[in-house]
């Protein structure tokens, strides 16, 4: 696996590559490495010539200084793990190098999308993936990119951002993956202490007792148990939970037949925040 810490080397890279018609495919993340990451690179080594992992921690889309802090960085073990899995060409950039002129936060408009959900909670938040997602794909030029449904708001903030760029980018969403007990897996489920990790293992439960409810008794009927059932769990803090279109996130408060549907949770349990979504029909 080849290592790039400067985009000018990157670049003269890739560029004889694509002018060679070899497919790139592109898994952006911010380290922290687990199999959901792997099962990406993997996506894309199945369908590209050639696969592009980056590592940045970004920070215009963290809202709190202290987020950003505690966020996990193992580069060490996220080289080994990208290699394990025959990863092509890892990305690594300082801010500088990503942000000369500084990281000064950059604005787009995407309607409701950013603005409801993780967009309302973390006002801010997607503006900054946006910024880092669109310096990342002028960088890279790939042809796909590979995302993990577990953010499912953020495919589509990335699939509108694609668009606005006008930029020929197939955005490819993959499945969650979960741990044993059915918590999805995420860079932040290693903040959690043993405590912690246990009483997380109830939220992937509240949710498919939720959308049942949902289908049975109604969407009102199903906020009300996920509230309540959270409340009721120590060091959990409840910020939402909601029902949605699962094609334009709209929120509903009534479901039609024929029609598929996003069940969407963010929850603290003690200081780490956690989200996670289930996909539905009727």
């Amino acid at each position: 696996m080849l290592i790039f810490s400067k985009i000018a080397d990157l670049q003269g890279y890739l560029s004889p590559l694509k002018s060679n018609n070899q497919t790139i495919g592109f898994v952006p993340t911010m380290g922290a490495l687990h199999k959901g990451h792997l099962s990406l690179i993997n996506a894309s080594k199945e369908v590209c010539s050639l696969t592009v992992c980056s590592i940045f921690v970004n920070p215009t889309q963290f809202n709190d200084p202290k987020d950003l802090e505690r966020y996990p960085r193992t580069p060490e073990k996220d080289i080994n793990m990208l290699e394990s899995v025959g990863c092509d060409v890892l990305f690594m950039p300082g801010v500088e190098e990503m942000y000369p002129g500084g990281s000064k936060k950059e604005l787009f408009d995407f309607g409701y999308l950013d603005k409801i959900l993780e967009g309302a909670f973390r006002p801010g938040h997607f503006s900054g993936v946006a910024q880092v997602v669109k310096r990342l794909f002028e960088i890279v030029k790939p042809d796909k990119a590979f995302f993990g449904s577990k953010d499912y708001q953020q495919v589509m903030i990335v699939k509108a951002l694609v668009k606005q760029m006008n930029a020929p980018i197939e955005i490819v969403p993959c499945p969650i993956l979960r741990e044993p007990d059915g918590l999805a897996m995420s860079s932040r489920n290693i903040l959690l202490s043993p405590s912690e990790r246990a009483i997380a293992s109830n939220v992937p439960k509240i949710m498919e007792s939720a959308v049942k409810l949902i289908t049975n008794t109604g969407i009102d009927a199903a906020k009300f148990f996920v509230q309540n059932e959270v409340a009721n769990i120590p060091d959990c803090r409840y910020d939402y939970f909601e029902v949605c279109d699962a094609d334009t996130l709209e929120p509903c408060k009534n479901l039609e037949g024929r029609k598929t549907y996003v069940a969407l949770i963010a929850l603290f349990v003690g200081r780490i925040r956690l989200i996670d979504n289930l996909v539905f029909s009727l």
